[in-house]
């Protein structure tokens, strides 16, 4: 329970320091705040989920700098892509797209955030990551256990109205699926600045989503 304790108040740590980075880098480039994510709370789970596994694979063989550094880049780049591939099978659309950028693999990765993902990694295993291992440790095991509790339980509602939020977008997206995908991203977009900031947010996180293109049938049956 300890180790489960451990790992988890890490994997919320670094959540939200992935979810600050990403704040501050919008703050930059488009002067305002953006709640970046999926989910509403300010976490990121992509580079808790990130981290963890870098932790968990790589552990104490650290005295190959450059075996770090390319297992980082390995495991983060598969992260990302499957994380893209599924939320695009679960919610008909794509909500990052590197097709544009040099060195890319089905626009879901490319090596310019491969490279940042070894660097980001490499740093949080032979700095960040001792400095939070020593933080987290100097709680007592019951206060460890109280809030991990607390914030599993917050993180889980958070998903499950995320997910909701996903679906009714979803949803909205079936209602126009004989328009064309232009027309289909222009309405669903309207529709997001119409209802709630729960539905904003999504559409400020993701403003380069791109709804699917739907398959078609002709007359001879096959799919074009």
């Amino acid at each position: 329970m300890e180790t489960f304790t451990t790992y988890f108040l890490l994997f919320i740590i670094y959540s939200f320091l992935g979810w600050l980075m990403e704040v501050i880098c919008k703050l930059f480039e488009l002067k305002r705040f953006v709640n970046r994510g999926f989910l509403i709370g300010p976490i990121c789970p992509i580079y808790g989920y990130g981290v963890i596994g870098i932790l968990l694979l790589i552990g104490t063989d650290t005295k190959d700098f450059l075996g770090v550094f390319l297992k980082s880049i390995l495991i983060c780049s598969v992260l990302e892509y499957f994380t893209s591939y599924i939320m695009e099978k679960l919610f008909k659309a794509r909500w990052w797209d590197y097709s544009k950028r040099k060195f890319n693999i089905n626009g879901r990765i490319c090596l310019e955030t491969m490279i940042p993902f070894g660097i980001l990694g490499t740093s949080i295993v032979y700095f960040i990551n001792p400095f939070f291992m020593k933080l987290v440790n100097m709680i007592s095991p019951k206060v460890r256990l109280i809030l991990t509790i607390i914030l599993l339980v917050i993180y889980i509602i958070d998903n499950a109205v995320s997910f909701n939020i996903m679906n009714k977008i979803k949803g909205e997206i079936k209602k126009h699926h004989k328009d064309n995908t232009e027309a289909i991203k222009k309405k669903v977009s309207e529709w997001l600045e119409n209802n709630t900031i729960l539905y904003r947010h999504i559409k400020d996180s993701y403003p380069k989503f791109k709804i699917l293109k739907k398959k078609e049938k002709v007359e001879n049956g096959k799919d074009i």
